[in-house]
């Protein structure tokens, strides 16, 4: 059978955003700021959703209290960074991204321990009732962000930058802010790391074969319920790694950051198409360039740049970018 010819026309779609920028911005320095800018933001809100993607296109499970994970790692990465305070405040770049890494690993481990506990006792009832998942796992978040308050309390809890990730770098007349181009690394690793584990490994085969056939893959000796916990852990991991993110990102952190977050989330994925990574990936890039841009040169559309791109996209391809096929 021949091959499925890869669409490159939402690609093309990113391109020629980027490329109508710059007309209208008017300075290459500017717009090369803001495009790095966005390409930043868009590549944590990436990673946030990422792992909402993994689970609702492999699990089909709509959860709604994804942002309590967002939150968890968020907090935890306070925790960690305050207690390696002077290698954060260390001239040494490697003791500045060791303690950023220690952060970010723990992390990805409480909110993947969180997800773990939350499949088991909210999701795991409700599989293939979406009604139901949507009400469950709100209301998951909303006792998950009190326990937050209980632990860390109410207030806003600042995460600054270690020393080496504050200030900027000149490209040309371009001021380029390090942690950016830091974020741009990571999301990128987390992309290609993605999709590496589900077209190229056993394991992704396993998983996506079980989403199309669960009754033959479990025939041959495989335990597709204990793959799927695993996806969800992943997930659930993937947003406390966003919530580090994105934490340092604003510098500081509130119990509210993952319910803040999950509009800009679900925003993402339903451009992208319900499932979809390479479509996460694109709209999520899509959504932090047209931010920023649009930050600019009219703040005041700003504030509805992304709910404006989702319907202009949804009327182009009602099923989003990417569509998962068997959806």
């Amino acid at each position: 059978m021949p091959k499925a010819q890869f669409d490159w026309r939402p690609l093309a779609l990113l391109l020629a955003i980027a490329a109508l920028g710059l007309p209208l911005v008017g300075s290459p320095a500017t717009w090369l700021t803001l495009t790095v800018a966005g390409l930043a933001m868009g590549l944590i809100v990436f990673i946030i959703a990422s792992g909402l993607t993994l689970v609702f296109g492999l699990m089909d499970v709509l959860n709604f209290g994804h942002g309590v994970f967002i939150a968890t790692g968020a907090f935890v990465a306070t925790s960690v960074m305050a207690g390696m305070a002077d290698w954060t405040g260390s001239a040494s770049a490697l003791q500045n991204l060791a303690a950023v890494f220690a952060a970010m690993l723990a992390a990805m481990a409480v909110a993947g321990a969180l997800g773990w506990a939350f499949e088991r006792v909210i999701v795991r009832p409700v599989y293939g009732q979406h009604l139901k998942q949507i009400l469950i796992t709100m209301g998951g978040m909303i006792v998950g962000e009190e326990l937050i308050k209980v632990i860390w309390g109410p207030a806003q809890i600042p995460l600054p930058l270690p020393a080496s990730l504050q200030g900027s770098v000149l490209l040309g007349e371009a001021a380029i802010e390090i942690y950016r181009l830091f974020a741009v690394g990571i999301g990128l690793a987390v992309f290609v790391a993605l999709l590496w584990l589900l077209t190229r490994t056993k394991l992704g085969l396993l998983v996506r074969a079980g989403v199309q056939d669960r009754e033959m893959v479990e025939s041959l000796g495989y335990r597709i319920k204990r793959l799927f916990v695993g996806v969800f852990v992943a997930g659930s991991a993937l947003a406390g790694l966003g919530g580090v993110m994105w934490g340092l990102y604003q510098q500081s952190v509130v119990p509210q950051i993952g319910a803040q977050v999950n509009t800009l989330i679900f925003i993402v994925i339903i451009i992208g198409g319900l499932g979809s990574t390479l479509g996460c990936f694109v709209g999520a890039l899509l959504v932090g360039l047209l931010a920023n841009y649009t930050g600019f040169l009219a703040p005041k559309v700003a504030l509805f740049s992304n709910i404006g791109l989702m319907v202009a996209v949804l009327l182009w391809r009602p099923r989003g970018l990417y569509p998962v096929t068997n959806r």
